[in-house]
């Protein structure tokens, strides 16, 4: 039989099935699903797929925030050799009748009323969708009379006929299961276009597995089953789909599901995880919460903080300097540190037990990583894709190299295109291509099978890779000088007071900036400074955080050549959104659409080009 991420969680049930394998919160309290019951209850769900007609190669898609029935919902797909479409909690019913008739999926599982009513809004537009599941009755039980609506709890009892019926229907599907069986779809966000449905494959993931579990490309020692985790980014998101789903299988890491993406930082002090994945945001808002909870201390708690906070500065300096180890003196600097401020700390921000953490999926400012390498969080930068099912480079623990995306791994040849600085990997994880989309598949993987990441990138020191910056958002002004924008962005973003940073000026004699304020962080320094204010947009038009801006942007100015300084900027008026067509489901910026959207503000920096000539 085929190795997959179903046949190790069967395995997991046969040989440790009283070892708790998930955790979720119901009404307050921690709910514990063990490894036998996982398995049960994705062969019941498997049944019951295969009793509503779901054949190998059909689409489930699931639309709901991350909770134990998306793992039973995902695995039990993949045991009946259908293929499970994540769809992003914050998709509106426009792109949720794009992505679920794009895919022709066949059965949805859906959350709740909200994601209900999507998808019934687009109803006549799916003329594949035979059923909706849904898990939460509230709303829809007594108002709703649709023949396609079918409750989780109905769907699990259908799932138990089959199975005494059929006994053996799961199994034997998945006793057929091949390496190049397309397990999942994963859809990209959709910058520049549509959204694209990457097809990724059984042997995909079990190479993924191998390299980062079984090879050592993780940490060590290896992910296992003491290790505890925190689930809160998107599972339809390739990177959270690693941690949580296939790390979960693969090595028996105890996988807790946050109670919303809004309590993440609540539960992870609550948790303590011991690995801990995270995106740029998550990172710079847990630093900003340091910052205000700092600011509203008391005059004599402020001042040993900072204190504390500098020495970790020193600390985080040297760790730089040295791939990320330790020295003597820092070790005893640290030492003394955790008895009096580190412990504290880390304990109030959930990192106590911490003993990887990884930042990926966009890049970050070198100095947020540096605050946590200081304060004791072993922290590493990694780079992959969901073309590439996520595996390229890796900064390794003790071989970090701060403001790169780390070494390759072992499995995986990486080069850099000479003429145009594209980075291009080959490995058995690249992807089988786009579903539905030939054209775009071989634009992206060529004749000798490089998979083309779109991804600008250049050697650093011979070993480590450092990402420039997207291909597409490279700027060329008007002199002819290419700029990297995220680089700029990022040191903007690395104030605890900016959220979003826009960099533009392509074609243009200077480079402009529309930045967006973090409501809370500017919020608290308003309130300490007695500044009123009723909204966002009164807040960030107030002359006072102009200045501040300012400020920050002065700052930032220094550490680049003067081609690269933000000559204006503009502040934004309101909060970007995924709704509003500004942002995509994983809280990328879209630029077309922000130059399109606020092009008032954008010409208003433009008036008068001779300022600033590059």
């Amino acid at each position: 039989m085929t190795r997959t991420i179903v046949t190790r969680i069967r395995d997991r049930a046969q040989h440790t099935p009283d070892t708790i394998a998930m955790r979720e919160k119901d009404f307050g309290i921690w709910q514990e699903v063990t490894w036998a019951q996982y398995w049960d209850t994705v062969v019941t769900a498997g049944h019951a797929l295969i009793a509503l007609g779901i054949e190998p190669g059909d689409r489930v898609a699931i639309h709901s925030e991350n909770r134990r029935e998306w793992l039973y919902s995902d695995m039990a797909t993949v045991a009946v050799r259908a293929m499970t479409v994540g769809l992003y909690p914050t998709n509106p019913a426009p792109e949720v009748a794009y992505l679920l008739s794009h895919s022709g999926t066949k059965i949805l599982i859906a959350e709740d009323q909200e994601q209900v009513d999507k998808a019934l809004e687009v109803l006549d537009e799916l003329p594949d969708l035979e059923h909706i599941v849904y898990l939460e009755p509230r709303g829809i039980q007594r108002r709703y009379d649709n023949p396609k609506l079918l409750f989780w709890d109905d769907f699990l009892a259908l799932g138990e006929r089959h199975r005494s019926e059929h006994p053996g229907a799961v199994e034997d599907r998945m006793a057929a299961t091949k390496p190049d069986d397309v397990m999942t779809l994963i859809y990209t966000s959709g910058t520049t276009g549509p959204p694209k449905g990457a097809m990724l494959t059984v042997s995909n993931v079990e190479f993924c597995v191998r390299e980062l579990i079984e090879e050592g490309g993780f940490t060590s020692p290896p992910p296992s089953e003491n290790d505890i985790m925190l689930s809160y980014l998107p599972l339809c998101h390739v990177a959270e789909r690693i941690f949580t789903t296939w790390f979960n299988a693969a090595s028996g890491v105890q996988v807790n599901f946050a109670e919303s993406i809004a309590t993440v930082q609540a539960n992870l002090a609550e948790i303590q995880p011991t690995i801990l994945f995270g995106v740029p945001r998550i990172w710079e808002k847990v630093l900003a919460s340091v910052n205000i909870k700092l600011a509203s201390a008391s005059p004599l708690k402020r001042l040993f903080a900072r204190f504390w906070l500098k020495v970790a500065d020193g600390i985080g300096d040297t760790m730089v300097r040295n791939g990320g180890n330790h020295t003597i003196s820092t070790r005893l600097r640290y030492a003394l540190g955790w008895v009096f401020f580190y412990r504290a700390l880390r304990d109030r921000i959930g990192m106590r037990k911490v003993r990887y953490a990884a930042s990926g999926a966009a890049p970050i400012a070198p100095e947020v990583l540096k605050f946590f390498m200081g304060i004791g969080v072993p922290m590493h930068e990694v780079y992959g894709m969901t073309e590439n099912t996520a595996i390229a480079t890796g900064n390794m623990p003790g071989r970090v190299k701060l403001g790169t995306v780390g070494e390759p791994h072992s499995g995986v040849e990486l080069r850099i295109d000479e003429q145009t600085g594209e980075i291009l990997t080959r490995h058995p994880g690249v992807f089988a291509g786009y579903w539905r989309n030939p054209d775009a598949t071989a634009k992206t993987i060529d004749s000798d099978g490089w998979l083309h990441t779109g991804d600008v990138g250049e050697w650093v020191d011979g070993t480590h890779i450092k990402i420039v910056d997207r291909m597409k958002d490279i700027i060329i002004t008007a002199g002819g000088k290419n700029i990297s924008p995220s680089e700029i962005e990022n040191a903007l973003k690395a104030s605890e007071f900016i959220k979003e940073a826009i960099v533009l000026g392509d074609g243009r004699n200077y480079l402009t900036a529309l930045i967006g304020i973090e409501l809370e962080t500017v919020g608290d320094w308003a309130q300490r400074n007695k500044i009123p204010y009723t909204t966002y947009r009164d807040l960030s038009e107030r002359e006072e955080v102009t200045e501040l801006v300012q400020g920050i942007v002065d700052q930032v100015n220094r550490r680049f050549a003067q081609v690269e300084t933000i000559k204006k900027f503009r502040m934004l008026p309101k909060e970007l959104d995924h709704e509003d067509g500004e942002l995509t489901a994983t809280q990328k910026v879209k630029r077309a659409a922000m130059a399109e959207r606020f092009s008032d503000l954008v010409e208003s920096m433009y008036s008068d080009e001779k300022a600033g000539a590059a």
